[in-house]
């Protein structure tokens, strides 16, 4: 007889990452939701994700909207800024700019032309940023603009590193916006997972394994590790096996903040998967 298996599990097993033989790269196996599927994994109601509140409340913006629309744009603020600094912008000027979109779109009407049909979040974001920039000719401090009041807490020399770090390429600015993304959600999973971690007081185990997740940088085998650790290369593989599940389960729900509809996570995952992988 085969296990009942939880709805944890059967989440897990919908979407199942794992490295292509020799590649490192990730490779997302299937995900899919059942059909006419209600919840989300572990009993998370779409209509209670971020952007599907914030287009719930279009016609009558409620701070929870606000507080959702501002929630998402914290969490994926950076691929905007390196955008403007693709155009020339300078640090301090791409600081100013970002600063000023986030406080126009929070704090005016922006909710006000959102609609179903906007899907995507990151979509609507960069035709928002394309607009504000074409319409940008004043170029104050954020600050200023603002009353003081700075809607998004940017972590500007940590971004700054990591753009100056990133490598050359020839690619169009949408794509370069789109890659940009995809490594942030891969980021906020693995920030919800190694919290989870945390919780659990498995910190230094999380530490262990991070580096077996997509994109994850290990230079350990699973050989190395179960003899640090002292334990069987089958207790390290099934560690493994449980930590991508996992991350499967928490992409899934970061995806699911960020789309109109529960239709388009699958779509979603496997296009950003595409962008990584170019």
């Amino acid at each position: 007889m085969r296990p009942i298996q939880t709805s944890e599990q059967n989440a897990a097993n919908r979407t199942r990452l794992d490295y292509s033989a020799g590649s490192g790269k990730p490779l997302l196996m299937s995900p899919h939701f059942p059909a006419g599927g209600e919840r989300m994994a572990e009993g998370v109601s779409f209509r209670a994700t971020h952007w599907s509140v914030v287009l719930a409340a279009q016609a009558d913006p409620e701070p929870a909207a606000r507080e959702a629309l501002a929630r998402l744009c914290s969490d994926y603020w950076y691929p905007l800024y390196a955008f403007i600094r693709g155009r020339g912008c300078s640090p301090h000027d791409a600081e100013d700019l970002t600063q000023e979109f986030f406080y126009r779109f929070l704090e005016r009407d922006s909710l006000m032309h959102v609609s179903p049909a906007a899907g995507r979040f990151r979509s609507f974001l960069l035709v928002c940023l394309k607009h504000f920039l074409a319409n940008e000719r004043e170029r104050a401090h954020a600050q200023r603009r603002g009353g003081g009041c700075l809607p998004i807490s940017l972590e500007i020399g940590e971004a700054e590193t990591r753009y100056l770090l990133e490598p050359p390429d020839k690619v169009t600015p949408e794509v370069l916006f789109e890659r940009r993304w995809a490594f942030a959600v891969l980021e906020q999973t693995i920030r919800a997972l190694q919290a989870e971690y945390a919780a659990k007081d498995k910190a230094d185990g999380f530490e262990d394994l991070r580096g077996f997740l997509p994109g994850g940088q290990g230079n350990e085998s699973q050989a190395e590790l179960a003899a640090k650790r002292g334990v069987s290369i089958g207790a390290v593989d099934v560690a493994v096996q449980g930590l991508r599940e996992r991350f499967g389960v928490l992409l899934r729900q970061q995806v699911a903040q960020t789309v109109a509809s529960e239709n388009e996570v699958d779509e979603e995952i496997h296009y950003l998967m595409s962008v990584l992988g170019r």
